[in-house]
């Protein structure tokens, strides 16, 4: 009799726990739906996340987009990330939410982020924090980007991973792209050279933080995201370390790298300078090295662009003395290398979407957006949209041609307002370095079919072989 009462108290306490659920999934369809866009909530809980997860190739909106917005139009209503969320696929809005961010929108990453990037990262704090964090990095790249040193180290780093080409027939090339964007990331943030202890131990740690970054947050020993979270912890102590040798350092001569600049400001905390530190490291690593393998990847598959790159660039290096390094007047040379590289951001769609919540009630045009509703801005589906890009499928770095990236608000790579990405600048000189020296040097092809997919984070599945052949011809001298 015990059990039987036990088991059907039991029963009565998990169809309460599943009503609960299901009410709470479908509170908002009885409460502030009235303007609000159309659509549909899918199952309890989870909503419709998985599907507007389900990987697909990252220059297409997938599916899920394709069926809501023929379904319910640019903008609609879902339930995305265990929230009643507002999608938005349309232009004027997404420009809308993000210029308005802290007055009617704010981040609002899940919290499984918050918990592997630390809760002081700059791509999850908001109002005062968020302001003093990106107004360091704004000054950082600001002083950064057109210094001779930090040039030269790009150019050094570039020749380093393209002289180890020489006598190979394949490589792959996400693999040497990570390699090229961390050796110079770790020198600019930490003053760390490619050979050095810590630069090793830093790059194992950062790669087990990358899988679990973009892992199923399950918390249990074992799992991708708990060794993602320990190799923070393992990072952040090394960084510590680093810090604690400079400041003890009785014949310390500055690098100047962003630590010494870090040392320096006395309105962070520990814990900011660290996040501060990994932030850099995530930014100049994984979506820098993804834009490069788009460039290549679109590239290879448009000779008049690659073409047309390859005759800027020996325009350029024509102009240069035997053993010149390239600098700032150089790289602004390069207009076609920004158009190809716009473009490729276009297409590949490395940042997808990005979370915001409504701070307040809120109305644009027709739409009513509830106040604590998750918003999501889908910057590919502008990027990708017919009616503001012609033949917007296709690699065409000419559409780029008189049009000012900083003005144009039907193409947001690096998002916009406020957390408009300080490093982007950085991403591109980078990538166009990289490109000067691979397209004066080497042919390549594809090694089988291969599209970059979205998941919605951007990966290469086989990490895109190349097949490659050095460019037989006058061997460029440079300075060591």
């Amino acid at each position: 009799m015990v059990l039987g009462f036990c088991l059907a108290f039991l029963g009565l306490f998990i169809a309460a726990f599943l009503l609960g659920l299901v009410f709470t999934h479908f509170l908002p369809l009885f409460f502030n739906l009235r303007d609000t866009p159309k659509g549909s909530f899918g199952w309890p809980l989870v909503g419709e996340t998985l599907s507007f997860l389900k990987p697909h190739a990252s220059n297409s909106v997938g599916t899920f987009l394709e069926d809501h917005c023929s379904r319910f139009g640019k903008v609609f209503r879902s339930h995305l990330f265990c929230s009643p969320t507002i999608v938005s696929c349309d232009q004027e809005l997404n420009n809308f939410i993000l210029q308005n961010e802290e007055k009617l929108f704010q981040c609002s990453y899940p919290k499984p982020i918050h918990g592997i990037l630390g809760q002081s990262s700059m791509l999850v704090v908001v109002g005062d924090t968020h302001k003093r964090l990106r107004s360091l990095a704004l000054t950082l790249v600001g002083t950064t980007k057109s210094k001779p040193d930090y040039l030269h180290d790009i150019e050094r780093t570039a020749l380093q991973i393209t002289d180890s080409w020489k006598d190979k027939k394949q490589v792959t090339f996400c693999d040497e792209a990570r390699k090229f964007t961390f050796n110079v990331i770790v020198k600019q943030v930490l003053g760390l050279e490619p050979e050095e202890p810590q630069t090793t131990k830093i790059l194992g740690d950062f790669l087990a933080f990358m899988k679990g970054l973009i892992s199923f947050p399950l918390y249990i020993p074992g799992t991708p995201y708990a060794r993602a979270v320990q190799a923070r912890a393992r990072i952040s102590s090394t960084v510590k370390a680093i810090v604690e040798e400079r400041r003890s350092g009785e014949n310390y001569s500055k690098k100047g790298d962003f630590l010494d600049t870090l040392l320096t400001v006395n309105t962070l905390s520990e814990d900011e300078k660290v996040s501060f530190v990994l932030d850099s490291l995530l930014g100049g690593y994984e979506t820098t090295s993804l834009l490069m393998a788009m460039a290549v990847q679109f590239l290879g598959q448009s000779p008049p662009a690659l073409a047309q790159l390859k005759l800027e660039h020996q325009n350029i290096r024509s102009c240069k003395q035997e053993k010149e390094y390239l600098n700032w007047d150089d790289y602004k040379k390069m207009e076609f290398t920004q158009q190809v590289i716009n473009e490729a951001l276009r297409c590949g769609n490395i940042v997808k979407f990005v979370h915001r919540k409504a701070l307040k009630d809120v109305r644009f045009k027709d739409y009513f957006i509830p106040s604590g509703w998750k918003v999501l801005p889908v910057f590919s589906a502008v990027h990708l949209d017919p009616s503001l890009h012609g033949s917007a499928f296709e690699f065409h770095p000419w559409r780029w041609e008189n049009q000012s990236q900083a003005t144009c608000k039907k193409f947001t790579p690096f998002g916009g307002g406020p957390r408009f990405c300080p490093g982007s600048e950085l991403a591109k000189v980078e990538t166009a370095f990289f490109l000067h020296h691979l397209v004066l040097n080497f042919r390549w092809s594809s090694e089988g079919a291969e599209h970059p997919m979205a998941y919605p984070y951007v990966e290469f599945h086989r990490g895109m072989p190349l097949n490659i052949e050095p460019i037989r011809r006058e061997t460029i001298s440079r300075t060591s």
